[in-house]
């Protein structure tokens, strides 16, 4: 199937059970963006003009704390979205978002999708829905941050990225991840990741590769959870 915005739009958990007249209409008000690889899309504190969904391609978001570090919150992929929480509130982005690869995006104004809100009630409750979905990913972070030892993070975090963004072959999930973005999502040195990413490559759990990461042992990963902090 060629993907178009109303494909995409069609099956992202935000947009897919509203009416095919409402899809219509909203896919025909988007525009499409091509975004090479490494292009900021938006940056922290930029205007919240607008929500943009992911048609090929990956998108990563980010912050900075007050201290200036850089934080790394999530990967899109294709069909999903993000940029709503600015774009909803009229205020600043509350992250930044940089494309990964080569990336197309559909773009849809503020002022339209306001414009729908008001005419599609069930939109608003969908919304209101990824909003919390968005809040407990935030506030599992945090617990996690508290309880679990950096190797739990860490074990948690490739979990994680495996069953959201990884690829299954044969028993085992390929990351396409670097060990610095993997050590900025944990806001941890690169080297402590690979300290321990070295020890569970002896261990026979994973496999290391140039911008990849290969789990071969999900269940080794795992017990990690349950040794104490």
């Amino acid at each position: 199937m060629k993907l178009t915005a109303r494909v995409v739009l069609k099956v992202n958990r935000l947009f897919k059970d509203l009416p095919d007249a409402a899809l219509d209409k909203l896919a025909a008000l988007s525009v499409r963006r091509s975004v090479p690889r490494g292009t900021r899309i938006f940056a922290q504190g930029d205007p919240g003009d607008s929500l943009l969904g992911v048609i090929s391609g990956q998108v990563r978001i980010s912050a900075t704390t007050p201290g200036g570090q850089d934080v790394f919150l999530n990967i899109m992929e294709p069909g999903q979205s993000f940029g709503e929480i600015a774009v909803l509130d009229g205020k600043a982005r509350t992250a930044t978002a940089e494309a990964l690869v080569d990336t197309e995006l559909f773009v849809v104004r503020r002022a339209d999708l306001m414009a729908l809100i008001d005419r599609e009630p069930r939109f608003a409750a969908q919304l209101i829905g990824l909003l919390c979905q968005r809040l407990r990913w935030t506030s599992d972070l945090i617990q996690e941050a508290a309880v679990l030892s950096v190797t739990g993070r860490l074990a948690r975090w490739l979990l994680r990225l495996a069953e959201e963004h990884g690829t299954m072959s044969k028993g085992q999930v390929t990351l396409r991840i670097s060990q610095a973005d993997l050590a900025g999502f944990m806001s941890v040195s690169r080297q402590i990741v690979n300290q321990y990413l070295q020890v569970w490559r002896k261990r026979g759990w994973i496999e290391l590769g140039r911008g990849r990461i290969t789990i071969t042992n999900l269940e080794g990963l795992r017990s990690v959870l349950d040794e104490p902090g």
